[in-house]
């Protein structure tokens, strides 16, 4: 959720007042935390500014296409993964819309290359992968070990940096 509100307070912090949010598959974790975070910021607000998308770039496109048909003033977007935000940048391309000038957009995830080669490149919330594999590891070697037989799955939150490029 920290990256989510992270981004998001990056576009308020911008200026935007219209902050889309298209959304990863709700059913993954990952995609309701990050909602979630977008919430913390924007609270209910305008349920228009929310779009479900599905972690790929034709659901970026879709959902962009579906948001500036809602609403087309929407000036902002924060995209649930770097794959999304990749394919909502191509649809505001299509549709005249310049990035960061009219609509800034971020993504998560920071995916090489896809982040770097997006245009603009993309800002975008990066999180530590290896660290991730790490704990996983380390959480996995826990819970074979029979001292640990039954224990609760341990809640880790790992942090996350905002990486400032060109779209927003």
């Amino acid at each position: 959720r920290g990256g989510a509100r992270a981004a998001v307070r990056h576009l308020a912090g911008l200026g935007r007042g219209r902050i889309a949010h298209i959304t990863g598959p709700l059913d993954q974790t990952s995609a309701a935390d990050r909602l979630d975070g977008y919430r913390d910021v924007m609270g209910d607000g305008d349920p228009g500014l929310v779009v479900p998308g599905d972690f790929t770039p034709g659901g970026g496109e879709r959902a962009m296409r579906e948001l500036l048909a809602r609403c087309p003033d929407v000036n902002a977007v924060f995209a649930a993964n770097d794959l999304t935000a990749s394919g909502a940048l191509r649809v505001l391309r299509e549709h005249g819309r310049r990035v960061p000038e009219d609509v800034a957009v971020i993504g998560f995830d920071d995916m090489l290359p896809v982040a770097e080669q997006t245009d603009p490149p993309l800002t975008t919330v990066r999180q530590d992968i290896e660290e991730m594999g790490r704990l996983m590891a380390r959480l996995l070697l826990r819970d074979l070990d029979p001292a640990h037989a039954g224990a609760a799955p341990a809640g880790v939150v790992l942090p996350t940096t905002l990486v400032r490029r060109a779209s927003a």
